[in-house]
């Protein structure tokens, strides 16, 4: 199960990475439709196992509309998405009102939109980042996120494995440690140095330093773990162990993907107010 881990992971980052640096915009777009529908899928799968009711073809079809409704019309920052999810909105609430037999509307509103903005809208940074920095400084930040966040993912694996003796938040994920955490976030800056070094000759719009290489390690692998611990709530209050049996020895897509969640929004908030 460890090697298969190990392999899963490797094999699937360097998926992100190459599609993030080989494939044109349209490319990346068709990639980031067919991960959301994956983990929304997945998400929804979760609730089943909790016994919360919903939409899930609502809801995926939805985000699906979030993140290509940013990529096709690449509008201003925030001005699509809330048209967006005031659609959505409405197709939910519509969605419900045929519905003779559910005692539950509110809960079945509440999982269904709950999924849209946790999966879809959060994932939709990364096409913010193509769309507001352009196909160039865009993508050297989608690499840059993937990067940095997978490194600390690995350090506090292994470090958590190898030294960690004191849980960080054991009802919600037994096997994580305060050792681990502290090895993520320093392999998330060690990556970080490295990939501002490797990417310096490269930046066009982006104004990066020595500075916000190491504050962005430590604010990505944070936020990494925060997702991780987020994905691992859901998990306990559904009784399952993974999101779903799609990633050899890992699980479910989601995750892999729990961690970028909230590290790319937090990226992008970073990005807009000290990197232009």
């Amino acid at each position: 199960m460890f090697r298969q881990r190990i392999q899963s992971g490797l094999l699937i980052s360097a998926a992100l990475f190459a599609a993030a640096w080989w494939l044109p915009f349209n490319g990346w777009l068709v990639v980031l439709l067919a991960l959301t529908a994956i983990a929304l899928w997945e998400f929804y799968g979760l609730l089943d196992g909790a016994h919360i009711p919903h939409f899930p073809y609502v809801g995926i079809a939805g985000g699906l509309a979030l993140i290509l409704g940013t990529g096709v019309l690449k509008a201003a920052p925030g001005r699509i998405e809330i048209i967006v999810l005031f659609g959505i909105l409405v197709a939910v609430l519509l969605r419900q009102f045929p519905q003779k037999n559910n005692p539950r509307p509110l809960e079945t509103i509440a999982g269904t939109l709950f999924g849209v903005l946790y999966v879809a809208f959060l994932f939709n940074f990364f096409t913010r980042l193509l769309v507001d920095w352009g196909d160039h400084d865009g993508r050297l930040l989608a690499l840059y996120a993937i990067v940095v966040v997978k490194l600390s993912d690995v350090g506090a694996f292994f470090i958590g494995c190898a030294i960690g003796r004191h849980k960080l938040i054991p009802r919600i994920s037994p096997a994580k440690s305060w050792e681990g955490c502290l090895g993520g976030i320093g392999a998330s800056v060690l990556g970080s140095l490295a990939a501002f070094v490797l990417a310096r000759p490269y930046w066009q719009q982006v104004r990066f330093c020595w500075g916000d290489a190491i504050a962005l390690g430590i604010l990505l692998s944070l936020a990494g773990i925060a997702g991780d611990l987020t994905e691992s709530l859901f998990k306990r209050a559904a009784g399952v162990k993974d999101s779903g049996r799609i990633i050899l020895g890992m699980g479910g897509l989601l995750d892999m993907l729990d961690s970028l969640l909230f590290a790319v929004p937090m990226l992008y908030v970073y990005a807009t107010f000290f990197l232009t």
